[in-house]
């Protein structure tokens, strides 16, 4: 009896894979998409100094001058924030850690 399950369920088996099946198509064309870059923006609050939040730029950012430093910093206080930074998601979260890390106010990362 055994047997003769077995041979019915490999009839049935054998019925389903008799029709022919189609595999998907693949497409030729590969679409490269960059990585988002994101924004490290600094907001203005009630006790940082002129001089601290442009030294933590100078300190933290990355070819940061003290003159475009200085702009940011009034950008922050004249505007209520300044991104101060654009790239990868990786050094963004790096950039943004250590300023907060020295007492900015700052904005969560978003994509640029």
């Amino acid at each position: 009896m055994v047997i003769e399950t077995n041979v019915g369920i490999l009839a049935s088996i054998q019925g389903m894979t008799s029709s022919p099946t189609l595999a998907p198509t693949r497409s030729s064309q590969t679409v490269n998409q960059p990585y988002p870059n994101y924004k490290v923006i600094v907001l203005d609050d009630d006790f940082n100094t002129f001089q601290h939040v442009a030294n933590c730029l100078m300190k933290y950012i990355p070819g940061m001058s003290s003159d475009l430093a200085w702009e940011l910093t009034n950008q922050v206080h004249y505007e209520g924030q300044a991104t101060v930074w654009v790239g990868p998601q990786e050094q963004a979260e790096l950039y943004h850690q250590q300023l907060s890390r020295e007492g900015l106010t700052m904005a969560p990362l978003e994509k640029a």
